[in-house]
């Protein structure tokens, strides 16, 4: 039996109705996850330190952060978005850079909001590292 040639589809490009989004950044200790949204929370596309090919501990790192913030500027831009607003959430390492990556990249950053969740006097904390 002859195999069937595989053929390729092109991709076609999506521009969206509008400009703007939001963008989600959850910074843990881990990994840095960077989510594009629109206005009403439909993922447009993402990105991470694991999904660019680092792993264990090269996921958690600033530059890791860096090139996934290019990457979803990159991906926004050829949507047709040019305007973000940003929600951070964690204490990570990669927060501050995720945000330069997309500013440097072209996207118009028109707000910060921090919402790293705080409990009030809710769950036990873990028990403190001893190094």
């Amino acid at each position: 039996m002859a195999k069937k040639a595989k053929t390729r589809v092109k991709k076609k490009r999506v521009r969206l109705a509008f400009n703007e989004g939001v963008a989600h950044v959850h910074s843990s200790f881990n990994n840095t996850i960077i989510t594009l949204s629109d206005k009403a929370g439909n993922v447009l596309t993402w990105s991470s330190g694991g999904k660019i090919g680092y792993k264990g501990s090269k996921k958690s790192t600033p530059f890791a952060a860096q090139v996934a913030g290019e990457e979803v500027a990159k991906k926004a831009l050829d949507m047709g978005i040019t305007r973000v607003r940003v929600i951070v959430r964690g204490p990570g390492g990669g927060r501050e850079s995720a945000l330069r990556a997309m500013n440097a990249t072209g996207l118009q950053i028109t707000s910060i909001t921090d919402a790293t969740p705080i409990p009030h006097n809710g769950c036990r904390p873990r028990k403190t590292r001893r190094i």
